[in-house]
């Protein structure tokens, strides 16, 4: 008999065990949202990891309820959060708005055209982008890491694949070509600029557009990004140089991204009208990014979306890094993240109904 108990409490130990890192890992998510990774660059990690650590402790918990464990009071504590928190993620379907659109807005991380089916050159998929774009039939479309060979003029080709739009738009051109941000309008923009992050070429747009109710200034952000492959990180032979290199490169990242954070949010506060905010923010919802900047903002997929909001298609449907928080006076009506395969992003698109349109 003594060995049935001996494994039996080898069992219970090793549960505990791994309940208690499990739920240590998801408390270490959950601070990652208050601390600055500029001061602790490693709790992004914690935040990053967060759906894969939710998935695993539920899984604990439910096998705690299932055992009588003492292990349950703990787990239950810890996913309490989450109720919160994994809204931010996947959504159950939501009842239908009560107004009609007035405002659609598109983003989309076009990947420098370079994530297409084999066999499609840049040029082709930016043609096949386009079009995509046009069907859409958005009021505004905001584009991150655009991209055009050299010997194209940018304005002609603008010009004739985006007619009916005012293009505003900041890229860096060169013997490699035209990259950088594109915001295009179809209504009118009575002011813009941009927002440089010092030592990186990422950068933010922001164009004040003339709505029905009132103007608005849109920010078309493209945050630090983590400059890693997936594909390529996986095929990699492992090595001490390998890890080191991408344990630089990521610390660089979340190390910049507060600093950039903090340029845009400062041009919010100082403009004179309601502030949009989306783009490619290379971090998720569980960040201290997110939630800096959705203050005194709202989610549209939080308050529109259904099923994931997933937004990184080479790690559907864990990442979800790409956004439009919008002002008060907008109510989200409806959001989308049609599966394209154009980019290694995924494209969002809102439409909002203007709430100041009643006062009139």
């Amino acid at each position: 008999m003594a060995e049935p108990r001996k494994r039996h409490w080898l069992s219970r130990l090793s549960f505990g065990t791994i309940s208690l890192v499990s739920a240590g890992l998801l408390v270490l998510a959950y601070l990652s949202v208050v601390i600055d990774p500029a001061k602790a660059w490693f709790f992004t990690l914690f935040g990053l990891l967060y759906p894969v650590v939710l998935l695993i402790t539920l899984v604990l918990w439910v096998w705690s309820l299932f055992r009588r464990s003492s292990m349950r009071g703990l787990l239950t504590l810890v996913l309490l959060p989450s109720l919160f928190f994994a809204g931010r993620y996947y959504r159950f379907k939501q009842p239908e708005a009560n107004h009609e659109a007035t405002l659609k807005v598109v983003s989309y991380n076009v990947g420098l055209f370079a994530h297409g089916p084999e066999g499609m050159d840049r040029l082709a998929l930016a043609d096949s982008v386009s079009r995509f774009l046009m069907k859409q039939d958005a009021d505004i479309i905001c584009l991150q890491e655009f991209f055009l060979p050299p010997g194209h003029p940018l304005d002609y080709w603008i010009t004739r694949h985006f007619p009916g739009y005012k293009a505003e738009f900041f890229v860096k051109s060169g013997k490699n070509g035209h990259q950088g941000n594109l915001t295009l309008s179809r209504k009118r923009v009575t002011d813009k600029g941009r927002i440089n992050f010092e030592h990186s070429t990422n950068l933010a747009l922001w164009t004040d557009i003339k709505l029905d109710s009132a103007t608005l200034r849109l920010y078309n952000c493209h945050f630090e990004s983590y400059n890693i492959s997936i594909p390529g990180l996986v095929k990699q032979e492992p090595s001490v140089e390998a890890v080191e290199e991408t344990e630089q490169k990521m610390r660089r990242s979340i190390t910049e991204r507060p600093k950039q954070v903090s340029a845009v949010l400062q041009n919010v506060e100082n403009a004179p009208v309601r502030s949009l905010v989306l783009g490619d923010f290379n971090d998720t919802p569980l960040s201290y990014t997110y939630f800096r900047l959705l203050r005194g903002r709202r989610d549209s997929f939080v308050k529109a979306g259904h099923g994931f909001g997933s937004t990184y298609s080479i790690l559907w449907p864990l990442l979800r890094i790409d956004y439009i928080l919008y002002p008060q006076e907008l109510t989200a009506v409806s959001y989308e993240v049609p599966r394209v395969k154009y980019s290694d992003h995924y494209p969002i698109i809102a439409t909002y109904y203007e709430s100041g349109r009643d006062s009139q």
